[in-house]
């Protein structure tokens, strides 16, 4: 799924882009024009615009599209408390509002129900690097021009790891999740899946935490 969020305030676009890279591939813009710009390159599966954004408002950019036949879902976000926006937002082609300041979590919750209300198959292609990309479906990674196929245990590791990024996991945890209790692999046959997944992606987003475990880090996206 994949989203174009237009926000200008710096630090509430860190925090959201942050937190919703965990699930989609999302896009940036700061104003109306490099939505714009986006727009004409990309598609996406949902727009999330802010109303007060600098030059053209979020509402504005947003009656554009809908006069120009695009129907691609709207959230619109606003600071305004006042009932005119909610019904200006709606008459512009937004199927949705939410007011600030809002839980990070109310935002995934209104994604998750327009993908849902409008049929939005769900991402399957994550960018976990700055120049890789993983397949969730396939089990594919991309690093740059070069395309990897994962075992079957590489890749429940790896989404082991991206569930729980930037936390230092160990040998035992992994055991616990991802083996059956016939199965115990030795710290050896770990190193080796290990060893694998850094060839692919780099030693730099799989680091080791001397005498405790492994730890993914994940790149700016």
């Amino acid at each position: 799924m994949k989203l174009l969020l237009l926000e200008d305030d710096a630090v509430l676009s860190d925090i959201l882009l942050d937190f919703l890279r965990e699930f989609y591939e999302v896009d940036y813009a700061f104003d109306a024009y490099e939505a714009t710009a986006l727009l004409e390159e990309h598609q996406y599966d949902l727009l999330i615009f802010d109303i007060n954004v600098p030059g053209k408002s979020g509402l504005k950019l947003l009656q554009e599209l809908r006069d120009f036949h695009t129907t691609t879902p709207a959230i619109i976000i606003t600071a305004y408390h006042d009932v005119a926006y909610l019904k200006e937002a709606f008459a512009t082609g937004a199927h949705d509002l939410i007011k600030k300041p809002f839980e990070l979590e109310e935002l995934h919750s209104r994604i998750e129900n327009s993908r849902r209300l409008f049929h939005i198959a769900p991402t399957t292609l994550l960018r976990i690097g700055e120049h890789i990309t993983y397949d969730t479906h396939q089990a594919l990674l991309q690093n740059g021009t070069d395309t990897y196929t994962l075992t079957a245990k590489e890749a429940e590791i790896l989404h082991y790891f991206l569930a729980h990024a930037c936390r230092t996991i160990s040998n035992e945890e992994l055991i616990r999740n991802l083996w059956n209790y016939d199965e115990m692999p030795s710290d050896a046959t770990i190193r080796s899946h290990i060893r694998s997944l850094r060839d692919i992606l780099g030693k730099e987003l799989i680091t080791t935490v001397r005498g405790v475990g492994y730890r993914f880090e994940r790149a700016p996206q």
